[in-house]
């Protein structure tokens, strides 16, 4: 099954500039111990608690609620996330759906962007690892955040997004909605045209003069002050 048939909502954030929201509901189903252990979630009679500390939370539908009315005073806003298409676009798709939704959420944003597919292709030549938020974050930015915290998450992301500085047509490569963030089946000829590239042999890592790699994103980025040395679209 799909992250977004097995998962629940549990805390939801956003920011725009220096505009934000960070709400938390309390899952109805059991919490894995995986999860529990990476988020610092976890649920005791029917409260949430973060690193053993209670925090203040809503039902799924006033979080959602919520969501969608900090989304409509930006004006039809573009929603940025890393790794959406594949988590968390289908886990919000099912609860709108549930909570029929889907509608209103439809006739408020433009559309999603991936940053994930979006770093790949913008730093194909870089020979990064990695391709996951905190390591980006960690080696262009040169910065260290609180990872799987929805809004510490989010504002990091802002700082990488606009370090990324994607062109418009990259922005369109990587754009989609809730309608269309299922892939389609592949055709055999863009299969083979997917193997032929596998079997090019890739160009050698852009080399960036004698700078860091984090020091060459970072002159076009600033990042919160409350990361440890340490996007307007909403980022998610």
């Amino acid at each position: 099954m799909s992250p977004g048939q097995t998962c629940e909502i549990v805390q939801l954030a956003a920011v725009s500039g220096g505009n934000s929201i960070n709400l938390y509901t309390v899952p109805r189903g059991r919490m894995q111990r995986g999860a529990a252990r990476v988020t610092g979630f976890r649920v005791r009679r029917r409260g949430l608690f973060l690193h053993r500390q209670p925090v203040l939370t809503n039902s799924l539908r006033e979080v959602v609620v919520s969501f969608i009315a900090f989304l409509r005073m930006l004006g039809r806003p573009v929603l940025v996330g890393h790794n959406i298409r594949r988590f968390d676009c289908p886990l919000l798709a099912r609860a709108l759906d549930e909570l029929d939704l889907r509608g209103e959420f439809r006739s408020t944003v433009t559309g999603c962007v991936d940053t994930l597919p979006l770093a790949r292709d913008i730093c194909k030549d870089y020979g990064l690892r990695s391709f996951r938020q905190e390591d980006l974050v960690r080696e262009l930015l040169g910065a260290r955040y609180e990872a799987h915290d929805a809004l510490e998450d989010v504002r990091a992301l802002q700082s990488l997004y606009r370090a990324l500085r994607p062109t418009s047509e990259l922005i369109s490569r990587h754009f989609f909605t809730l309608e269309t963030m299922v892939q389609r089946k592949r055709s055999p000829k863009t299969m083979e045209t997917m193997v032929q590239r596998r079997r090019t042999p890739k160009p050698a890592p852009t080399v960036l003069g004698q700078f860091p790699l984090w020091e060459h994103f970072g002159r076009g980025a600033k990042v919160p002050e409350h990361t440890t040395h340490n996007p307007g679209a909403p980022d998610t």
